[in-house]
């Protein structure tokens, strides 16, 4: 980091002064509590995460030094469960994130495909002939699984980039396509049951750990 961009001294001790009272609230929240799943307690606990990677950080800038706080990931982040003791039923929610680096072999690969059998898929052959990332995306992702594509992505000329799997608890299951036109748009994280994340991040805190010994989780 350059000279012009670091905190200031005074920056960093005002961060240090909001860890403290940080602190002081998320006492004052525990002493406070009202049962295990008490909101106070859980937004107190943000808080206080918040301004510990605040001041981590800006300690880091300024003087290279770092705390020994561990700073909680976006599991640890979720708010308290809130949904039934026993589901009836669950929704999956996947998120995985590609960028296309090889167009020349994921272009090659759709039109093998669409040269197998080109008298069903009819116009996306010229399409997909025609240099269009956008038809050989439709023509792989209409041939093949989501997860074997994961599986696969190399040879698609895809890099992977995050992913998420959250396992979210509902009482019953929706009507047949009642919720198509907007999937996602029901997804609450108080219902989450479980969730799985893959990140290059996590790889570079393990690297942290690793140079200096200490936690350092940028996530």
């Amino acid at each position: 980091m350059s000279d012009a961009a670091q905190p200031t001294a005074a920056e960093v001790r005002a961060a240090a002064d909001a860890v403290k009272a940080a602190i002081d609230h998320h006492l004052a929240a525990v002493e406070r509590r009202s049962g295990d799943d008490d909101p106070a307690v859980y937004d107190a606990f943000n808080a206080l995460a918040a301004a510990a990677e605040v001041y981590d950080e800006l300690l880091y800038d300024r003087h290279d030094e770092v705390t020994p706080f561990e700073i909680p990931g976006v599991e640890d982040s979720l708010p308290p469960y809130s949904g039934p003791e026993e589901p009836n039923a669950v929704s999956v929610l996947i998120r995985r994130d590609y960028a296309v680096v090889e167009p020349q072999r994921l272009l090659a690969q759709a039109q093998r495909l669409v040269d197998v059998d080109p008298e069903d898929r009819g116009s996306e052959s010229a399409a997909v002939v025609g240099s269009s990332v956008h038809a050989a995306l439709g023509v792989l992702f209409g041939e093949y699984e989501a997860d074997e594509i994961a599986s696969r992505h190399t040879e698609f000329g895809l890099e992977e980039g995050d992913s998420t799997l959250w396992v979210a608890a509902v009482d019953e299951l929706p009507e047949p396509g009642e919720w198509l036109g907007a999937p996602f748009d029901d997804a609450n994280p108080e219902l989450v049951v479980c969730r799985f994340d893959v990140s290059a991040v996590f790889d570079e805190d393990d690297l942290d750990e690793e140079l200096d010994g200490l936690t350092r989780d940028r996530s």
